[in-house]
């Protein structure tokens, strides 16, 4: 097994994939996305780095990647969690501004994915870091199973599973 290693020594060698996969991710998303890659990332670090003042330690690259990949997911719901709130009047100045219907559409997709993977982590807990490793982190198969520890066999399964699952829950909401 490798050393493990702390997020401060990891960074600068993942910086560059990081930022590359935060901006596969902002790029999902509609018009009216307020974070930049840049900002993800360094969001992402901060949380990854020293949390309440205690160091992570990460076993391997694929275990800090399923980190980071969380964190990305966590910063992207709130963000779209303080967006939609702001927008059904909630505290703070009141600014007029025209509606931007796809903005807005692709905040509720992304929390009802939110909802559904939570959903999903509920009854399927490897599916669900699966997907959270495919989808936030860009990771293929192989990265995934070494990151979990499984079989390629068993990821490539739990990913078509979470798919079926999450298309099921997703039309349900």
């Amino acid at each position: 097994m490798a050393k493990p290693q702390r997020a401060e020594e990891l960074l600068p060698v993942v910086y560059a994939e990081l930022r590359r996969l935060a901006a596969q991710q902002l790029a999902k998303e509609k018009r009216g996305q307020t974070l930049e890659p840049t900002a993800l990332v360094h969001e992402a670090y901060m949380r990854l780095a020293g949390v309440g003042g205690r160091t992570q330690q990460w076993n391997s690259r694929g275990h800090f990647f399923a980190a980071a990949a969380r964190a990305m997911r966590c910063i992207l719901i709130e963000n779209a969690r303080k967006k939609k709130r702001l927008k059904r009047g909630g505290g703070g100045p009141r600014r007029v501004e025209l509606a931007d219907a796809a903005a807005t559409q692709e905040d509720e997709r992304l929390l009802d994915l939110d909802e559904a993977l939570t959903r999903l982590a509920a009854e399927d807990p490897i599916a669900a870091s699966v997907v959270e490793l495919r989808h936030y982190a860009g990771l293929g198969h192989e990265e995934c199973a070494e990151a979990l520890g499984i079989t390629i066999y068993r990821a490539r399964q739990k990913w078509e599973y979470a798919k079926a699952k999450l298309t099921v829950l997703l039309r349900g909401s």
